[in-house]
């Protein structure tokens, strides 16, 4: 294992995060600005980031090991999804939608593939994409909902099948096991987007973090879930691991990312649909901060 490429990348988004604290600091970024970087987020540089991600090679030999950890991430979710539920039912619920959407959906998404190819090489790579599939599924179908408050099977289906992020999720799930290629202008205009996904992200967590007080960042709440984010779940995620058999590399990927921390859509949605972006800002920050120490830790565990 290799922790440079780890320790590179957590650092490297940590800079960005800055970079977008400053520019709110100074006013380069106005209010008005930090509206027009979420709605870039959400309806541009993430659905191309989620169509890149799909842009894989599937190989027989491999299929048999992807399936197995497709269908362990669906698991892991899941039992995520009730232990935010449990964990998180004395909070109001504005902050519960917070916490439950945050405990299933990890920064996985944008820190995992470089992290575990960082530390687990091009296999690692490999299983991290297979990984991130279940995940973007939930992020922008139930998940979505844990913000948009959608109530009913026609309203949720609405919202769901027609947000950017969900229809890239569909159409890369086709791309990934249909033998169909998308013209290689296409493909380089959805890579060179999608590059842009992680420093616009970032910068817009910089950016919301400026409107909160440095001192009150250490959070009892925030605390709290980041323990559950990054001790608990990872252990729940070994422990089915070694129930399932699964062992090396693909157990070591699986447990990795289900011990990242808070993906930074957290804040992003939490901004733009009117939930406590403060809260959500300061999990994604808290659990980024101690991610720099558990991951390593799980990683020597795993050794």
């Amino acid at each position: 294992m290799s922790f440079s490429g780890m320790y590179n990348t957590q650092g490297m988004l940590f800079l960005i995060m800055l970079l977008g604290f400053l520019l709110r600091k100074i006013h380069m970024i106005t209010e008005e600005g930090e509206r027009l970087l979420t709605d870039l987020v959400l309806f541009v540089t993430l659905p191309c980031s989620i169509l890149k991600s799909f842009q894989i090679e599937l190989t027989g030999e491999l299929l048999e090991t992807c399936g197995k950890i497709f269908l362990i991430t669906i698991l892991i979710l899941f039992i995520s999804f009730l232990a935010g539920k449990a964990a998180f039912r004395f909070l109001p619920l504005s902050e519960r939608r917070i916490m439950e959407y945050a405990s299933v959906v990890s920064n996985a998404g944008i820190l995992g593939n470089p992290v575990a190819e960082g530390i687990f090489g091009s296999e690692g790579l490999m299983y991290a994409s297979i990984y991130a599939v279940p995940l973007r599924l939930y992020m922008w179908s139930l998940g979505l909902m844990c913000f948009t408050k959608v109530t009913g099977g026609k309203a949720f289906l609405k919202k769901t099948c027609t947000h950017p992020c969900i229809l890239a999720a569909v159409l890369g799930l086709l791309l990934l096991f249909l033998p169909v290629k998308l013209p290689e202008i296409i493909s380089m205009t959805i890579r060179n987007v999608a590059g842009a996904n992680t420093f616009l992200s970032m910068a817009l967590v910089g950016t919301i973090l400026a409107s909160v007080p440095l001192r009150s960042v250490a959070d009892k709440k925030a605390l709290y879930y980041s323990a559950f984010r990054l001790l608990l779940l990872p252990f729940l995620a070994l422990l089915l691991c070694r129930a399932a058999g699964l062992g090396g590399t693909v157990r070591g990927v699986i447990v990795t990312l289900t011990g990242m921390p808070a993906g930074s859509t957290t804040a992003v949605l939490a901004e733009k649909y009117g939930c406590d972006a403060v809260l959500a800002t300061k999990c994604v920050v808290l659990s980024t901060v101690f991610s720099m120490v558990t991951i390593p830790l799980w990683c020597l565990i795993l050794a």
